[in-house]
């Protein structure tokens, strides 16, 4: 994410040309173009978690691998050694003067991939913020370690759009006081959490932390004094924005950067009350089928950890989650939501576990309810010009009577 090591990954590129058979271990990579070059073919090949802009021409073209598995998963993998790491690359803080390092804004995995590799490279970053947690790494475990200042790498925040301003108003009426939210990243979150300004002593537990918290936090909206799982902090694994985020959680109590395993254990975050998670899809069946890593055939992300946070919600006290898409993509020539989901494409979160979709139209409650109440529920929020066809198809493939 936001701490990829590009210095460690650039270098890499260019020397794995001299060998043969390199497996590149990986979540989400930010920049990482020279990974994307098909000369690498037979020298280097990544086997991805989660696929990002660069990865994902290579998935689909069959140069690189595609593992689907909830991110609090991965970590295990690695402890109990059923994915061995021989080498961690990755990006740190300097040390401080009891000689830790900070893995900075990105915990995940990384903490576990350190515990169990044979040797850790660094990259040594005078601008990688110190962030507090499991984030440290002693400079003693480091093998092999090379200083250079780099720019760090910014998300940029956008202004929502209108359709975007709609559905985060709209999600933002599900949110209770005293809720603790997980949300990702984009412009639907942060569209939601404008709309929160009103609300008293939300709570943070997410894997994910960016921009749209920060103005919460600095107006006491965001307490975290209900949760029970850190207490007056926030709870997050890594974090990606803009530099004014990556210098609020420099050596700031108040966010702690923890394990992804425990962090993303539904067990865990059903501990906390009112747990309110927002997430998105790429595809919505009317039935309630959630796809959110590939486009059919075509892999486009990653499961993550939505159905984490799906079932720790479920679990949760008043808990609820949520899945908010607009209700067109491609310039509104298409409909997100279907009949059903394009052939080839991944089950994300299940039918059963679906409990809130909202649109720009309306939001639909799924928990518990029939196909037929379903596909009549999402056929009320889709988009005015699909509506009819839809309803069609419904009653055709799914011999429903709408």
């Amino acid at each position: 994410m936001a701490a990829t090591p590009l210095v460690l990954l650039d270098a890499l590129a260019q020397h794995a040309r001299q060998c043969d058979n390199l497996t590149l271990l990986q979540l989400h990579l930010e920049h990482a173009t020279a990974l994307a070059d098909p000369a690498l073919d037979g020298h280097l090949r990544c086997r991805c978690f989660f696929a990002g802009r660069e990865t994902r021409d290579l998935i689909n073209q069959g140069l690189a691998d595609y593992v689907p598995i909830f991110l609090s998963e991965i970590p295990r993998l690695m402890r109990r050694g059923e994915q061995p790491v021989n080498v961690a690359l990755i990006q740190v803080s300097e040390p401080d003067r009891h000689g830790n390092c900070s893995l900075g804004v990105s915990v995940e995995v990384t903490a576990a991939a350190c515990e169990v590799a044979d040797r850790i490279i660094a990259h040594v970053n005078p601008n990688v913020p110190r962030t507090l947690g499991d984030s440290f790494v002693h400079i003693d475990a480091i093998d092999v370690a090379y200083r250079e200042a780099s720019p760090l790498i910014y998300h940029e925040v956008h202004e929502p759009g209108e359709i975007d301003r709609e559905i985060g108003a709209r999600v933002a009426t599900l949110v209770e006081d005293g809720a603790c939210l997980q949300m990702g990243i984009g412009s639907i979150p942060d569209a939601a959490l404008a709309c929160l300004g009103s609300h008293r002593d939300l709570g943070v537990h997410t894997e994910m932390f960016s921009d749209g918290v920060l103005g919460l936090l600095q107006r006491g909206v965001i307490t975290n004094s209900r949760k029970k799982i850190g207490r007056g902090r926030v709870v997050t694994t890594f974090a990606m924005g803009s530099p004014a985020l990556y210098d609020f959680v420099d050596d700031n109590p108040e966010v702690a950067f923890l394990d992804v395993e425990f962090v993303n254990s539904p067990v865990t975050i059903a501990r906390n009350k009112r747990v309110t998670s927002i997430n998105s899809a790429i595809q919505i069946d009317l039935t309630g089928q959630v796809c959110a890593d590939s486009i059919g055939h075509r892999i486009y992300s990653g499961v993550g950890g939505q159905v984490d946070f799906v079932l720790g919600a479920a679990h949760s006290e008043g808990g609820k989650s949520i899945i908010a898409l607009p209700s067109t993509a491609r310039g509104g020539s298409i409909s997100r939501l279907v009949p059903s989901l394009a052939t080839g494409a991944g089950v994300v979160t299940t039918r059963a576990q679906v409990d809130y979709v909202v649109t720009e139209y309306g939001m639909a409650q799924m928990r518990g309810r029939s196909l037929q109440e379903r596909a009549s529920a999402l056929l009320a929020i889709a988009h005015p010009d699909f509506r009819e066809d839809l309803a069609r198809q419904a009653r055709e493939a799914l011999a429903l009577r709408i």
